[in-house]
């Protein structure tokens, strides 16, 4: 577990979260506390792979570095961002890689997440592309690598995490060096006072207490940047096959996926009740174009509304009425599809050793009573 005092603060600020077994702090959120558009803060999943950081400096004091592949280095502090830069801000989901890692079978390394490790949120701040261009960004640039104070929980004091962006995706206008999350200061367990936001990217992009940021000519090798880490095979792989890291690509766009915010998992309805079911659909690059919902564990289907795109990387709210007609266990299946047509599977995505992207669809168990029960 987490050390005690890490712990103590994240029940404190988000006391409807479980945390998982593991050294560093890490705790996901149950799906009716994701009900809303923007996840409030208090319900949003953290992941961290290491210690906390201990942050010397106030907000005001923090800076930014950025050097590499570039003609100009430059040192920004947030004001100085602010000042300089246009303030922008973009909705988009934050969604871990291994966000229904519990779901596969055999079971596979890292955290077992069920469904929470996911949320929405209005992240605010300045384009990286703006800093880039501040600085003269090289022909050789390839990658970004990024760089922030937290350290591996094992007391080596070597970097927890230290991912970055295909150049390309650096200088995309959605991505953002961000000092704010839902109108408030970027909170510390959220990468405060400095984050990536690479929407459409997993989680792991997204470097969080970012103080340092270098432009490579390569793809970047930074701490969980190499091996298998954050990475899918490029063939089927079968589980206990030998692991070749030659065979893996970095993750660079999440699949398509939903899930139920109502009803709860263990529900009762009445015979012949209808029921109102909601929830959200997202994905990466491409966008969400339908979501059906079956009443029955996927015998039949209708089709949910699925309300109109808003932002191109926000989630989006589905409803759809089921009747419950047959009395007995009940099982409430959403699947959704993409522009491009790919579907959720029903059960989880190819198995790989990380457990990563897992997009099976998400199943809400309920009972479905006849009238004597009810009387």
């Amino acid at each position: 577990m987490p050390n005690a005092a890490e712990r103590d603060l994240l029940r404190c600020l988000k006391p409807g979260l479980r945390i998982l077994d593991h050294g560093a702090l890490n705790a996901e959120a149950t799906p009716d506390l994701l009900d809303k558009p923007l996840t409030p803060i208090p319900a949003f999943f953290v992941r961290n792979n290491g210690l906390l950081p201990e942050l010397p400096v106030t907000a005001e004091q923090w800076t930014l570095t950025v050097d590499g592949e570039v003609d100009v280095p430059h040192r920004w502090s947030i004001e100085a961002l602010r000042s300089e830069f246009e303030t922008v801000s973009v909705t988009a989901v934050l969604e871990c890689a291994g966000n229904g890692r519990s779901g596969f079978v055999p079971p596979t390394e890292g955290l077992p997440w069920t469904v929470g490790a996911v949320g929405c949120a209005r992240w605010t701040g300045v384009r990286l592309r703006d800093l880039l261009r501040a600085c003269g960004v090289r022909q050789s640039a390839v990658y970004t690598g990024h760089h922030s104070p937290d350290v591996q929980v094992d007391g080596s004091g070597r970097p927890a995490l230290s991912r970055g962006l295909p150049i390309a995706k650096a200088l995309a206008p959605e991505t953002l060096v961000a000092f704010a999350m839902n109108g408030e200061p970027l909170p510390l367990l959220h990468g405060g006072p400095l984050r990536i936001v690479a929407p459409g990217y997993p989680g792991s992009a997204w470097q969080k207490w970012l103080s340092g940021l270098t432009v490579r000519e390569r793809e970047h090798d930074g701490t969980k940047m190499t091996g298998t880490d954050y990475r899918l095979p490029v063939r089927p792989l079968a589980p206990g096959e030998p692991v070749d890291p030659a065979d893996f690509a970095v993750i660079t766009d999440m699949p398509v996926k939903s899930l139920i915010t109502f009803p709860r998992n263990g529900f009762t309805v009445p015979v012949g009740a209808s029921v109102a079911v909601r929830g959200f659909a997202w994905s990466g690059q491409t966008p969400v174009a339908s979501l059906d919902l079956s009443a029955d564990g996927g015998s039949t289907w209708c089709r949910a509304e699925l309300e109109p795109e808003r932002e191109p990387f926000a989630w989006r709210r589905f409803q759809g009425i089921l009747v419950f007609e047959r009395e007995g266990p009940a099982v409430v299946i959403a699947r959704a599809r993409d522009a491009a047509g790919r579907t959720q599977p029903l059960d989880s995505a190819a198995w790989n050793p990380g457990g990563y992207c897992n997009n099976g669809v998400h199943r809400v168990t309920g009972t479905v009573q006849g009238l004597r029960e009810q009387a």
